[in-house]
């Protein structure tokens, strides 16, 4: 029997935004991730990967959100201190906006919503910090508000997790999350290359 996906069944397109006419969502590409506690495997080319896309991005025309976590003062996720602060490789330009959350899905309790119809498009690409977490979280928010997501595979990471008595790395967790997301919730590309133009 041959394997589908319920966006198959479903008739849902499986075709890759095209990055000028969609809204960027850069999720959690903050220190946190980069050292300490919460550093994650593969970090950096999954930053690098970012950049590229985010440097594409700007050039194309899409509309660019940075997204961040705060998780109060004396966290790994303060953005008050440099351990939450947004990368430099990825930090944002004048004008463009920063939403702060504190869950998973960064439509939840947060403007992104907002943001995101002010811009008039409906496709979004989405990259970040980590893949089983806040990005597939998102993803699945967009898809349930009537978005269309593209996640970028190679411009996220995230962390060995162990579940059920065993211990998955990190590159099982991200594959696993990836397909979570190509399964119903969005369009998984390998890299920023593979987006439309």
């Amino acid at each position: 029997m041959p394997r589908t996906t319920l966006r198959g069944l479903n008739g849902l397109s499986d075709t890759p935004a095209s990055l000028a006419g969609a809204t960027l969502l850069l999720i959690d590409y903050q220190n946190t991730y980069t050292t300490g506690v919460m550093e994650l495997d593969g970090w950096q080319a999954a930053l690098d990967s970012g950049a590229r896309l985010l440097e594409r991005a700007r050039r194309e025309g899409a509309k660019v959100i940075h997204v961040v976590n705060d998780g109060g003062e004396g966290t790994p996720y303060d953005i008050r201190a440099e351990i939450g602060a947004i990368h430099p490789s990825v930090a944002p330009a004048d004008g463009e906006p920063v939403v702060v959350k504190g869950a998973p899905d960064a439509f939840h309790g947060t403007e992104l919503d907002r943001l995101v119809a002010e811009t008039g498009r409906n496709d979004l690409v989405i990259a970040g910090f980590m893949t089983h977490m806040c990005v597939a979280f998102t993803a699945q928010g967009a898809f349930l508000r009537g978005h269309h997501p593209t996640v970028v595979a190679d411009a996220c990471a995230t962390r060995a997790l162990p579940v059920a008595g065993t211990e998955l790395d990190a590159r099982q967790v991200h594959l696993a999350a990836l397909a979570t997301i190509a399964d119903l919730y969005g369009v998984v590309v390998a890299t920023p290359e593979d987006l439309r133009r």
